[in-house]
Parts: structure tokens; C-alpha cells; sequence
């Protein structure tokens, strides 16, 4: 992500954030099924706009992403945490279609351009913008999912605990929190102190 990109987005009060490795998938046949009446202004999308707004949250965040991880995931990790709820890890394959189908290939395309080339500056700022977008989608669909099917109450003692475990659970592999222990744990550190906010599913 771009400085002028970081700039761009925290003037219009959005928030950029990263949930896919970035492999372009295969082409689909058809076009995705989608929910309807989606809320992409959302409990879940404002936890996720004040999580961001945290630079250490964000870098670890960012950081996790390079690994592999979900920030979606990680998210929705924390949000359900911060609310005595346990995260299993599970989503609907429509979420984790939306995140390989688009949000994951236009990321890899903005990527793909080279940030020193002038010519592809506004191509590239103008793909910055649909990602930004898709990922809010994914928020959404997200939130559609956790609300469709709330999770249930943690019997877990202690929400720092409880933060750590939901986190572990959003990871995109069973070896993948070894390598990622510092920024889980910088990131529950985050969390910890985050205020409760809106009612969740």
C-alpha cells in the first residue's frame, strides 16, 4: 500500500485492509450469489475503520497479511473477543469466494503495476479504490454471516485469553501462528484495550 494511498484513504475516513495472499484465482463461470440487502455500513465495518486508525494495529494487521492471514478474519476475530464470544474460524464459502474471486485479484493486480511507472499511477490509484470497496464488501458479507449465525458465548476465563484463542482461530493454517507469534501478540495487546462499542450478533 502506498504512502499517497494511506493519505487518500484516511482523508475520506476509510480504511484499507488487506485479507487476501493476492493469487489471481481462476476465471468463474458464474457470477457469485450475493446475498441480498447487505449492510456495508455495519457494526463490523466501523470496529474494523477504529482498528485501523491504531498505526500499531494496522502494521501488525498488514504484517500477519504477508503471512498468509485474513485480516477479515482477523478482525472479525477480535470483534467477536471483545464481546465474550468465541470465533471458530469458520465462514460461509461465500465470504471466502469473495475474498480469492475479487478482493484478492484486484489486489494482486495493483500490485502487479509498478508504483514508478507515471503512467500507470492513475490505473493504479483507480484499482486502489475498487479494493478498498470489495474489501467493505467482505466486511459485509461478513457480518451477514456472523448475524445469520451468531456465535455463541465464550466459557473462556479472562478476555485477554479469550482475544489470543480467537485470533490463533483465525489462522489460515495450524503452523502459520508460530511464525506470526509476535504480531498476535502485539495485536491482542491492542485489543485488550480497545472499548467494548456497539452490540454484536
Amino acid at each position: 500500500m502506498s504512502v499517497f494511498y494511506q493519505r487518500k484513504v484516511f482523508r475520506e475516513g476509510s480504511v484499507v485492509m488487506s485479507v487476501s495472499p493476492g493469487i489471481t484465482p481462476e476465471s468463474p463461470t458464474n457470477s457469485l450469489d450475493l446475498p441480498e440487502n447487505l449492510e456495508p455500513d455495519n457494526p463490523l465495518w466501523r470496529f474494523a475503520l477504529k482498528v485501523w486508525q491504531d498505526p500499531g494495529a494496522q502494521k501488525n494487521c498488514l504484517a500477519l497479511q504477508q503471512q498468509g492471514w485474513s485480516v477479515t478474519r482477523i478482525l472479525c476475530a477480535g470483534w467477536l473477543a471483545l464481546d465474550g464470544k468465541s470465533y471458530t474460524g469458520i465462514e460461509d464459502a461465500t465470504v471466502t469466494e469473495w475474498r480469492d474471486r475479487v478482493t484478492g485479484a484486484l489486489r494482486a493486480a495493483r500490485k502487479w503495476l509498478p508504483k514508478a511507472n507515471a503512467d500507470c499511477s492513475a490505473l493504479r490509484e483507480g484499482i486502489a479504490g475498487l479494493e478498498l470497496e470489495a474489501e467493505r464488501i467482505e466486511l459485509a458479507l461478513a457480518w451477514h454471516w456472523l448475524t445469520y449465525k451468531p456465535p455463541e458465548d465464550s466459557n473462556m476465563q479472562g478476555c485477554d485469553k479469550l482475544i489470543r484463542n480467537n485470533l490463533e482461530a483465525a489462522a489460515p493454517l495450524p503452523g502459520s501462528i508460530r511464525n506470526a507469534a509476535p504480531q498476535l501478540n502485539a495485536l491482542a495487546s491492542t485489543l485488550a484495550n480497545f472499548p467494548k462499542g456497539e452490540p454484536r450478533p
